[in-house]
């Protein structure tokens, strides 16, 4: 049965929250009101004392199928999203290969409709030789272009000015930016070799991929962004310096340029890297706590947009090697929402701006088609949550392939509940619940 009523919960949506049901039927919220009555043939879910929440979206992931499968699946990965709250997530393109043709691009939405519980949808890659296969990138049923400013998997930096100014000028759909200046890096790291050899400790890892490389080449996005008027929205910022380049006078939808905090840099600083070492080792780096405090401020201003995970899950033998040999990324999608409920807890933040952040926002900011709030018509994509029942964290328990995070051994004041994909249960108090596969998720052209 996949019609359902969830009542009495305390829904938060459009910056709101009241007591009320839910009515679910046929995939699609059908009605939301203060009392409704039990339909024939609807199986009725308590929500009494819980929130009712769209599910989050979640722009930025890296699933790792196909190529990299030892460290995740689309599979496994969508099922510690569920079980986190993320009913959508946006995929990256550097996977093995990386999806560099419309061919490719396309191999990954066929394993991801016959494995992915969650919705989905995947950005194309951009590289200083693949401009006219971006340029037929499909609007509507693709999230965005990928253009890594920085070093990645394979051949997709993009480091020419000429295919830079190129990609900027001729796409015409959103472009999606992971901004670290090669050159800085690469500079940096060659000073921290030549004083410590292979025996750079992680506290250097803010330093060499510094708040400098950052601001570079943000700076220079935004700046071919203003030239080209370009849609570009920046991934993972890490520096309070970057926060400035983004504007706060215009509504979500009327922007341009816009920007996204990940957790982990809204959660770290540097000062933990002496306790976690490698495993929050990620690219851009965890920064200070004044570079932290910076990216809050941006966030609750709206300067930045949205709150996404960047989950980029490795395995733990790979992440127990040395600082050089370390890859960047951990699993988190999981404990994003509950952890920025934890915020909530704290006073940091309200639940409504929460849900703006990871629901109504991304959706507003991708076009995506009937998705990201609770509205009558649109896809069933709910999340419940228990802020009665606490969840620890370790490792028996985390559902990445890569079976280990970094909040291993802290205890959240909340606890997902229940999510609903497309009307489907597909996560309900502890158990995923197997069925049908998520959908493609589908985007407006204005």
């Amino acid at each position: 049965m996949n019609n359902y009523l969830i009542k009495a919960g305390t829904i938060v949506n459009e910056g709101k929250q009241w007591v009320g049901d839910v009515l679910v039927l046929n995939g699609r919220i059908h009605k939301i009101a203060s009392s409704i009555d039990l339909p024939s043939g609807v199986k009725e879910i308590s929500a009494e004392g819980k929130f009712v929440l769209p599910g989050c979206i979640d722009d930025q992931v890296h699933f790792r199928e196909p190529g990299l499968t030892h460290k995740g699946t689309i599979y496994t990965e969508s099922r510690a999203a569920v079980a986190g709250g993320i009913t959508s997530f946006m995929e990256m393109p550097n996977t093995v290969p990386n999806a560099l043709t419309q061919a490719l691009l396309e191999d990954k939405y066929l394993i991801a409709s016959n494995s992915s519980l969650a919705n989905y949808s995947f950005f194309m890659g951009a590289s200083n030789d693949n401009l006219e296969e971006v340029l037929q990138t499909n609007h509507q049923n693709v999230c965005g272009i990928k253009i890594f400013m920085g070093s990645s998997t394979g051949n997709m930096l993009v480091d020419k000015a000429e295919v830079l100014e190129s990609l900027f000028s001729r796409v015409s759909m959103l472009i999606a930016t992971h901004c670290e200046d090669e050159h800085t890096v690469r500079t940096n790291l060659a000073l921290f070799k030549e004083k410590y050899g292979e025996k750079i400790p992680v506290e250097a890892h803010p330093l060499i991929r510094s708040g400098e490389a950052c601001y570079l080449s943000s700076s220079l996005a935004v700046s071919l962004a203003n030239k080209n008027r370009s849609r570009l929205h920046i991934l993972h910022i890490s520096t309070e310096k970057e926060t400035h380049l983004f504007d706060n006078t215009l509504p979500l939808e009327e922007k341009h340029i816009t920007a996204e905090a990940c957790i982990h840099h809204l959660w770290f600083s540097d000062q933990d890297y002496a306790e976690k070492g490698n495993f929050i080792k990620w690219n851009p780096a965890v920064k200070t706590a004044e570079d932290r405090a910076g990216i809050w401020e941006a966030l609750l201003d709206n300067r930045i947009d949205v709150i996404a995970t960047d989950h980029a899950p490795h395995t733990l033998e790979e992440k127990s090697n040395t600082y050089l040999n370390a890859p960047s990324g951990g699993p988190l999608v999981q404990h994003a929402l509950i952890a920025m409920l934890e915020k909530v807890k704290e006073g940091k933040i309200s639940i409504e701006r929460v849900v703006e952040k990871m629901a109504h926002a991304p959706a507003v900011l991708f076009r995506v088609q009937e998705r990201g709030f609770l509205r009558e018509g649109y896809h069933a994509d709910i999340v419940i949550v228990d802020p009665n029942r606490h969840t620890s964290v370790y490792k028996e328990n985390c559902l990445s392939k890569c079976a280990w995070s970094p909040f291993e051994g802290h205890t959240f004041e909340h606890a997902i509940d229940s999510t609903f994909i497309n009307g489907r249960l597909a996560y309900h108090q502890g158990e995923i619940l197997e069925g049908k596969n998520g959908d493609r998720l589908l985007f407006n052209l204005a």
